[in-house]
């Protein structure tokens, strides 16, 4: 496939990263020439240097016979224009935009169709960073949350602790412990390595596990590899832009919500906007006013400023001053694994959110969703299988017949309304949502292939 990339910022280096060694042809365009020249000595692409919007640029870039242009510049405008000149002057037959301007989100439907702005997807990085937290909230405990089916299945994240009923034993303790809950531990990490989860795998304390099991059943999973936290009730928002506003208004009903705006004007608006939560125009690295505000109850605290130093030393602070929980937003991706667990409680990055979301319309076959975990290391993907015992590869087969790379697993399988937890005799029949994990995702493209129909299924 040939895709031009627009912009060499995190989330275009990375998206070339991911899409360049599943044998397709990449550009990436951007006006630095340093950032080009980097990802141009890191990897096996094409650059361009010049204006994303230009039509000369994209001529360069070889917009006339592309199969897909990616527009994640810093500029909204940008990425709309140069996908609408695609449209226009290349014909390019699929156009993905990143658009951070809420108030251009909220008229989505209206303004990217053929008649305005002919864009296929937009991808909006604050909304999907607002629903993620908003997962996370719902699963005290988790590391990490990825919802598959419609979220009739849940892949999560979690850090086993002393005090967890699994820790200690073996894996096929599981269904001893809860005979009447199917769950499957798609991946263990232990310190940073993937091990390949058996039923004899002992849990141990500080094990990163990966589970995949029916929505209604995560929470008792969790109980079983660390005690089961209290769902957070006082919870405190640093940051009133986008993500703090949205966070504050989902949270407000049900929960004691408090939020620290530094700008005085946007403070005002936000108390005005809020309902149920107090705003306050503040510096969140004040001591005194959190402990005015008593931190020390405070079930969750979370940094959502757009400074990954200010939301890091505030949510120390925090910590330091008895907050049960921190979550921080990163931007920096190196930073997320320097403190995710060591100095802070659980770190979001919006590149990675974004990543998914850009992975999940750009991968080939039949996927429904992309998540990309582990900053970009592991991938879980929903397939859907295509075919018959003629045409697929896949249907009609047991799972223990299928040629799945190295460190692949099939965690579930939902069929219409059914959640299939996946055994080695489970057997895919057409239609099925499959669901697999991948420790390393180079080998998203031979899943791919395998899940592919022959030419001659219609």
């Amino acid at each position: 496939m040939k895709i031009i990339i627009l912009g060499a910022g995190q989330v275009g280096a990375s998206l070339a990263e991911n899409l360049v060694g599943e044998n397709n042809d990449i550009t990436v365009v951007d006006e630095n020439h340093e950032a080009l020249q980097e990802l141009q000595d890191r990897f096996d692409l094409r650059v361009v240097q010049g204006s994303a919007s230009s039509p000369h640029t994209l001529g360069d870039a070889g917009a006339i016979d592309a199969d897909m242009l990616i527009a994640v510049t810093n500029s909204d405008e940008v990425n709309m224009v140069a996908c609408q000149i695609a449209f226009t002057l290349f014909n390019v037959p699929k156009k993905i935009a990143r658009i951070r301007s809420q108030s251009v989100v909220m008229h989505e439907k209206e303004l990217f169709n053929k008649d305005a702005f002919p864009i296929d997807h937009i991808i909006a990085p604050e909304k999907l960073v607002s629903d993620y937290i908003t997962q996370l909230i719902e699963y005290p405990g988790a590391l990490q949350v990825a919802n598959f089916a419609n979220g009739k299945v849940g892949l999560v994240a979690i850090r086993a602790y002393y005090g967890g009923s699994l820790v200690g034993n073996a894996i096929s303790a599981l269904k001893e412990h809860m005979p009447n809950i199917e769950a499957r531990v798609a991946a263990i990490f232990r310190r940073g390595k993937a091990i390949r989860p058996q039923g004899t795998t002992i849990i141990e304390a500080d094990d990163e596990v990966f589970f995949i099991t029916a929505s209604p059943n995560i929470r008792a999973i969790m109980g079983e590899m660390q005690k089961l936290e209290h769902p957070y009730k006082r919870i405190m928002i640093v940051g009133g832009g986008y993500i703090g506003e949205s966070l504050a208004k989902r949270l407000e009903k049900e929960n004691s919500v408090k939020l620290i705006e530094k700008n005085f004007r946007r403070a005002e608006y936000l108390s005005e906007t809020l309902s149920n939560t107090i705003v306050f125009c503040g510096d969140p690295s004040d001591q005194d006013l959190l402990l005015e505000e008593h931190i020390d109850q405070t079930d969750l605290f979370i940094t959502v400023t757009n400074d990954d130093e200010a939301n890091i030393m505030s949510a120390m602070l925090a910590k330091r001053l008895g907050a049960r929980k921190a979550m921080v937003l990163i931007q920096r991706n190196a930073y997320v694994d320097l403190i995710q667990g060591n100095i802070l409680d659980i770190a979001i990055s919006p590149q990675q959110a974004t990543l998914s979301a850009l992975l999940t319309h750009v991968r080939k076959a039949d996927l429904k969703h992309v998540y990309s975990l582990r900053e970009g290391l592991a991938e879980a993907i929903e397939i859907v299988a295509r075919g018959d015992n003629m045409t697929s590869k896949v249907v009609g087969k047991e799972i223990s017949q299928l040629k799945l790379p190295k460190g692949t697993s099939v965690g579930a399988i939902v069929r219409d309304e059914q959640v299939l937890i996946a055994h080695d005799d489970t057997v895919i029949e057409s239609d099925d949502h499959v669901i697999l994990f991948l420790v390393n995702k180079k080998y998203i493209n031979d899943i791919e292939k395998l899940f592919q129909p022959s030419p001659f299924f219609l």
